[in-house]
Formats: structure tokens, sequence, C-alpha cells
């Protein structure tokens, strides 16, 4: 027994030594002595079995992910494997406008890029096409307008008549429209001021994720030149069998696991009607906070239907239940630290064990790394005996 308690004692040298450094200790409460200086010349007293005494501080500092227990059955689950993909307002294809050589370069792979700023330039006779139309309709629409107004104040003179009038006008709106066209095809190609090239600018903020353009090289126009990508816009698309397709529906509650043993709650936003051909199977996409998500990341996803019979079962992560003198047990969250409470559990299944008492809606246990608990509350009873 000794021998396995000294094991334990290596597994959290380095927590200890961590929260030592932070100004605070975790502390074995189980019938020992009131920890600190206020405990000189007081009596022995007893504190509650099972708890480990750990500031929010040192929770962080040792890994410790603590969420709260959610209720469902495995049955009332749908399981389901998934990609982080960047939203559709997420992620931008910057292209050439026109045929062109690229003379500059603005922006690097992973610059970070604010919308309406210039990445490059593509000098391009298309583009002094465009430039050359735009003149040439802003001159015609503007002579259009003198001659109106000369034919106006001819009208109102009696020396034209209202034919030449009515003829001018139709000129003049001719004009301007044409005029207004030109402007609007040279904005979209974002021709530049000089008239001799387009410019390549993001319509989105966020970091180049792909920059295939090179500096002298000819392109076509519609070339790919830069993809753009804001982090913080995601969504995560599952692949739903399609036993489990006609369960879910828009605003069922979802649930992200993450390799590193973080949960992310989200929502689903759509499930599309029909199955894949290939894979026969469909896609929801769910909302979720980024928080450090990438997109091509890959997750599994718990889906809870809301038509899904009620169950008043706990399910948490198989590695928050711990086995302590042959008890199993969960470290409950406390304003302290974290309490051992003992639990009977169920069936185990995908790393997750449903608890079937012991534990109540609302608590937040400890769901990683809660074998550091363990071992403190092992050291605590050595350091008694």
């Amino acid at each position: 027994m000794r021998q396995d308690k000294t094991r334990l004692y290596g597994g959290v040298a380095a927590l200890v030594l961590l929260a030592g450094l932070g100004g605070f200790g975790i502390a074995k409460l189980s019938g020992g002595e009131k920890a600190g200086p206020a405990a000189a010349g007081e009596e022995h007293q007893e504190g509650p079995e099972g708890v480990v005494a750990m500031p929010a501080a040192a929770v962080q500092g040792a890994g410790i992910l603590v969420q709260p227990v959610s209720v469902g059955g495995f049955a009332n689950e749908v399981l389901a494997q998934a990609t982080v993909e960047a939203a559709p307002n997420g992620q931008a294809v910057l292209t050439a406008r026109a045929a062109g050589a690229v003379t500059r370069i603005y922006k690097r792979l992973g610059d970070p890029v604010r919308a309406g700023e210039p990445l490059a330039i593509v000098e391009s006779r298309e583009a002094a096409q465009i430039a050359a139309d735009r003149s040439v309709a802003a001159a015609r629409a503007s002579l259009a307008q003198k001659q109106l107004a000369r034919e106006q104040r001819l009208f109102q003179q009696r020396v034209s008549a209202r034919q030449d009038l009515e003829q001018a006008q139709a000129e003049a709106a001719a004009a301007n429209a044409e005029a207004r066209r030109a402007q609007v095809a040279s904005g979209a190609a974002n021709v530049t001021a000089d008239g001799r090239g387009v410019i390549v600018s993001s319509p989105i903020s966020g970091r180049i994720t792909a920059a295939p353009a090179s500096l002298g090289a000819f392109v076509q126009s519609e070339t790919e030149l830069f993809r753009i990508a804001d982090p913080r816009l995601i969504q995560v698309q599952a692949s739903i069998s399609g036993a489990d397709a006609p369960r879910i529906a828009p605003g069922d509650r979802a649930v992200v696991e993450l390799a590193d043993g973080r949960a992310l709650e989200g929502r689903v936003r759509s499930i599309t009607p029909s199955l894949d051909a290939e894979t026969r199977a469909a896609t929801a996409v769910l909302d979720v906070p980024s928080l450090g998500l990438q997109p091509g990341q890959t997750v599994r996803v718990r889906i809870v239907p809301r038509g899904a019979g009620s169950s008043s079962t706990i399910v948490v992560p198989d590695e928050a239940v711990q086995s302590v003198e042959g008890r199993d047990v969960v470290f409950v969250r406390t304003q302290a630290g974290f309490q051992a409470v003992p639990v009977t559990v169920g069936q185990r299944s995908a790393g997750r064990a449903e608890i079937v008492s012991g534990l109540k809606p609302g608590q937040t246990i400890a769901a990683r790394n809660a074998f550091l608990l363990k071992a403190e509350l092992g050291k605590g009873e050595g350091d008694e005996h």
C-alpha cells in the first residue's frame, strides 16, 4: 500500500509545485488539522471526509476541466463524427477580375487582413479598356447634359420645339445610364485610379489561409490568388446516419467533444432533408462558439433530440469516475475545492458512463484529470498515517 501511495506522490508533484508557486495550497481535509497560521494553538478539528481543497487558480493551472453534468441516457442521444468548417460568411476566395500580370503583392500566407484591404494588383489591358469605357461614358453623359440644358433654354425662349427638348432629354437619360453602367463595371473590377490594373482586395476580415499568387505571373480572369478565413466564424458539420436523421431537428441541443477533453455546448442549426448519394448520410450543421476551433479539425458530437423520451440518468465522461478505496466516486466542485461523492455506475460506452445514483442535475464535476484529485486524496490519507 505504501509503495502505491509513493507512486501517487510522484504523479502530483508537478501539481503541488505549481500551486505552491502561485501562492496556493491543495489540502486534504479528511480528518486532518486545519491548515494555515490560524490553526496554530487551536484544538484538533475533524473536517468533512473526501474533500480536496483547491482554489480556482490551481484548478485551472492543473488542467482540471470542470463541467456540469448532463441528463439523458445513451438511447436518447445521437453520436456522430463531425468536422469543423468555415461558415459561408467566414471564408472568401479572391480571384483576378481581369487577365494580366501580378505586379504587386502586399500580403503573405498567414497575414491578418482587414475587409477592403488591398492584397495585390494585376496590370491588365482589360482593366485599361474598362477605365477607358468609363471615361468615354462620363464624357458623353456630360455632353448630353449640356445639350439638354441648352434645349431647355431654347424651349423656354420659344425658339426650339418641344420635340427637340424631348429628344435631348432622352439622349441625356441614355448617356447617364451608360455612364452608371461603366462606373459599376469599373467598381466591380476594382480598377486602379490610373486605369492600368485591378486591385485584389478582401471582402472580409481574417487571415490568409492560401496564397497561390506569384509576383510577375500572368493570370487569367477568375484565377484564384488568395483565400481568406475568419477563425471566429465557424460551424460544425456532423454526418448523421439515415436511421437517426429523422430524429434530429433545428434547435436540438448538441455537445461537441474535443480531443483535449473539452466539451462545447451548441445547437443544431439545420439538417439536410435528403441523404448523400455516396455516404447515405445526412449532414447536420451545428452552431458552436469558436473557442479555438480550427477549420478542418475533427470532433465528435452528441445530439439530444427534443423528441426523445425523457430520462433522468446522468451521463459523465468515463475518466470523471475514479476508484477510491474500492468505491466509484466523482469529484463534485465546491466553493473550497472538490468533494469525492460515491456514485453507482451503470453502463459505459464511447468514453462515457451513466450514473445511476449519487449525482444531481446542475452539479459541476471534474471531467478531466480527475485522477490528480484522487492522487491528492491518497496523499492526504498517507500523511494521516
